[in-house]
Formats: C-alpha cells, structure tokens, sequence
C-alpha cells in the first residue's frame, strides 16, 4: 500500500531541504563520529563481566517482560539503581529506557499547568519534544546568556520556574558556566535540570560528568544521564530526591507505560558503571587527547574556524551545504569518518564538521585528520 500523498510530499520535501535521513552503512573508516568516547561500547571486560553476573546470579532465569509496575521489575534493577545513586553522589536514581525517554517523562510530567519552563535555545530535541508535551509555558533563551535568561525570569514573579540546560551541548560541544546557573538559579529560587549526556565519561575524575567535578550535583534538582554514549549500552537515569522519584514512577508516562529493560541490559549498565570507577586509563587517555586536538588546530592554524570546547566534541564552521559535504566526503575518501552537519539542522552559516574524539584515537590520527582539513580550506 502507498503512503498518503501528503505523506510523500513531506518526504520529498525533506529531500528538498538536506533533512532526508538514510540508515548509514557500517564501515571501517577512523572514528571521528561515534558518541562512544571511552570505547566501552565495544569493551570485552564489559562483555564477559556481565554473562559472568548473569550467570553467577542465575538472573536470567528470573526475568519478565512488562512495565517496571508490574512484572519487569525484576531483582537487578534496585541494585544497579542503588549503585548509580552511590556512583553519582544522588539520594535517588531511576532508570529509564533511553535519554530521549527520560527526557519526555521528565518534561511531560513534571513542570505543571502554571509553571514556565525556560530552556537553552539549543537543547536537544528530546528535552524540546518532553516540554511540548508538558502544559507548563514555555521560553527558550540565548544560548549560554545568562542575562537573557534572567530579563525571562523576571517576568514571571512568583511563579515555580523550571530552568533548562545541558552541561554539552552536542551540536556546538561548548559547556555553559554551570557556577553563574547555579547562582541565578538559587537567587530567585528556581528549579535547575541539567541534561549529562555527553559530560558522563568525560569530565570528573571517574568520568562522573560536569555538574560532580565542578562540586555542584547538589544544588540541582534533576539531573538526566544517558547512557548510550559515553557509557556505551543503552538506558538513562534521572537523579534526584526521593520524592522526585515517587512522582516521576507514578506519573512519567514514558516509565509507566513501556515495557522495561532487559535483565542483560540492566546488568551491562551496572558492569559498565563499575567499570568507570576503576578504569581511569582511557578517561585519561581521552583528556589527553582533548588537549592535543586543541593544540594541534591551533598550531595549524585552525582555531578561528573551531566553537570553543573543552569537551570530545569539537565543531568546524564550513558554512554552505555543498562546501561542508565536500569536505567530509574527502574526509571519508582518506579513511576518516567526520560527518557534515547541514542547514537546517543548523542555522544557515553555521554548517559544520562535527569531530567526536575518543580515547582509542591516536596523536597521529588526530594530526593527519587536521592536516586534511587544513589543506582543504587552504
């Protein structure tokens, strides 16, 4: 059966405009790309640790499918929630199935009818997606302005105010000034959600995330970690009191009305959180080369075309289309995977190559990918 007229138009419209989306194909090329910036997706030690746990546990034989309110509640899911409180310095963690499911759960379910919501203009589709749903008002502000946020804030006196960020963003891999955030949002008494999802693995000394190392995971209300990246398996928490976590099990659509994870999955995130406490090589194999990709843009000259990062996403601005694509497909002719991001996923003019830096490149990989890009542009 063919799909409805207005169905195609939309489709080749999406072609029209650069937003048409393919299933990539696997290939062997340089990761420049992927969010797996420790490499515990493809980890042997998690691998085996968990059909040992498994195994050792006889868990597999206790498992159901269901919702978490019902028969997928199985025994693995308070000792891996109890452990990523501990880990992350939280009273309370709850799983959820994805980051784009504790987002919608979170925002749809949390700020009320009289609320306001105000979020970072350049939150994840997630986080906007869940405060569509929500019935709170809503108001994004500058990216990272904090003085636009407050002239919003101001105008909503006496009224619960839900202030939204990021601690990386993905697209530009900058960090807001949590401190100054944290400040305003103390002043006027408001309620602060941080989004973790490219900070865990990469910041903090056990790869804990931004909000932790800064010594600030205590003065927010909610925290949301996915773990599809840095942690490399599926699932997300949100972190927060007791009573949050009461509420977000009884009224999170997205919690209650899904079937839960997977005895495996809930044991590979239990194997992966403890294999972040004690694998602090490839954290700081990551730093290192955080700091030698700066170095090395600048040395060659790059800098002016690079957002400012201090995370494992660093951005190039190649603005156009035609020219960001060329580049990136040269790239992957030289054996590099760096993906173009085109307008309108981003603002026209701010077309990019987006490098995502993992502990397992090399020094040389890293030099040979700038010299490309710098022989390119000049």
């Amino acid at each position: 059966m063919k799909l409805p007229e207005s169905l195609n138009r939309k489709l080749e419209k999406s072609k029209q405009s650069n937003l048409f989306r393919k299933l990539p194909a696997f290939n062997n090329l340089i990761d420049f790309y992927s969010n797996d910036y420790i490499g515990f997706s493809k980890s042997e030690t998690i691998f085996k640790h968990t059909h040992a746990y498994l195994l050792e546990n006889e868990i597999l034989q206790n498992g159901a499918t269901g919702s978490r309110l019902n028969t997928g509640n199985h025994s693995l899911y308070p000792i891996a929630e109890s452990f990523i409180a501990e880990f992350h310095e939280a009273e309370t963690a709850l799983i959820f199935n994805s980051g784009y499911n504790a987002n919608l759960g979170f925002f749809s379910a949390v700020p009320q009818a009289n609320d306001v919501i105000l979020y970072d203009e350049l939150c994840h589709a997630s986080i906007k997606d869940g405060i569509s749903m929500s019935k709170a008002k809503s108001q994004y502000f500058i990216h990272n302005d904090f003085e636009d946020l407050e002239k919003y804030i101001l105008r909503y006196p006496d009224t619960t105010i839900y202030i939204v960020t990021e601690t990386v963003f993905s697209m530009d891999g900058d960090c807001p000034n949590l401190e100054e955030l944290v400040q305003l949002s103390e002043k006027y008494n408001c309620y602060l959600i941080v989004d973790e999802a490219h900070a865990l693995g990469v910041f903090g000394e056990k790869g804990e995330g931004l909000t932790q190392y800064l010594q600030l995971h205590n003065k927010i209300f909610a925290r949301i970690v996915s773990f599809g990246k840095g942690l490399g398996c599926q699932g997300a928490t949100i972190l927060g009191s007791a009573e949050l976590r009461e509420y977000l099990i009884n009224f999170a659509h997205s919690f209650i009305y899904t079937t839960a994870l997977s005895p495996h999955a809930v044991a590979t995130i239990l194997m992966a959180y403890q294999q972040l406490e004690s694998e602090k090589d490839a954290i700081e194999k990551l730093r290192q080369n955080i700091v030698f990709f700066n170095q090395q843009k600048n040395l060659l000259g790059l800098k002016p075309m690079f957002i400012h990062s201090k995370s494992a996403i660093h951005s190039a601005i190649v603005p156009r289309n035609k020219n960001v694509k060329a580049y990136s497909v040269q790239l992957q002719d030289k054996g590099f995977d760096v993906q173009s991001i085109l307008s309108p996923i981003v603002p026209e003019g701010q077309e990019r190559l987006r490098f995502c830096l993992h502990s397992y490149n090399s020094q040389e990989e890293i030099i040979k990918v700038l010299k490309l890009v710098r022989d390119f542009v000049f």
